[in-house]
């Protein structure tokens, strides 16, 4: 198993890190900050990296499944679950987005902190740059998670997913739209040099 470089901390949960697995940074916390989890929900975080946004939504949640395509990832997170104590209602899946899930596998909520910064060719060489690294419009992951997740959300269930403004906003708007889903603005973050965070919440459109 990987060591343990660092430990962190988001209110009263800590999370130790990997050095092969993202560390949660703004956009992290942004997502963390505004995420409501019904008592009940089946959630799938996918891309859970450390584990911090499955672990918090499993406070509420009936069950989580987490989903890393980084087996250290899913190692890290397995981890944490245990430290933070709920690791009886995760479950952790290696896989590339969806690819591991039957078409009934479906969800109240489906949490996504994607690869969505634009990026040259090699820079997805390694597990880090794999967890950010977007292609070169930064929507490579984020234009392929919008075309699968209809099938697998629930009739009345949400979709939170963070990006940039350097990924287009009115893109996945429109993205989602395309697949019968309304999206909007749950919360946004500016950053230094002209970008940014986007907090993107999507469900049917009524």
């Amino acid at each position: 198993m990987p060591s343990c470089n660092k430990r962190i901390y988001f209110g009263d949960d800590f999370f130790d890190l990997f050095d092969a697995v993202y560390e949660p940074a703004e956009d992290t916390f942004l997502f963390g900050e505004n995420l409501e989890v019904k008592d009940g929900d089946q959630v799938l975080d996918m891309g859970t990296g450390c584990g911090l946004l499955g672990i918090l939504a499993a406070k509420n949640a009936k069950n989580v499944i987490a989903v890393d395509l980084n087996p250290n990832a899913i190692q890290c997170a397995k981890m944490n679950a245990k430290l933070n104590h709920v690791q009886d209602k995760i479950h952790f899946v290696q896989s590339s987005l969806f690819s591991a899930f039957n078409l009934k596998a479906s969800f109240d909520l489906i949490l996504f902190n994607s690869p969505y910064l634009p990026s040259e060719d090699g820079e997805e060489s390694s597990w880090i740059g794999r967890s950010w690294a977007g292609g070169p419009s930064g929507r490579n992951v984020v234009d392929r998670f919008i075309t699968q997740v209809p099938l697998h959300l629930k009739r009345h269930g949400r979709i939170l997913l963070m990006q940039s403004t350097l990924t287009g906003l009115e893109e996945t708007i429109e993205k989602f739209g395309n697949v019968g889903l309304f999206a909007c603005v749950k919360a946004e973050r500016k950053l230094p040099f002209f970008e940014t965070l986007i907090l993107v919440e999507a469900k049917a459109k009524d």
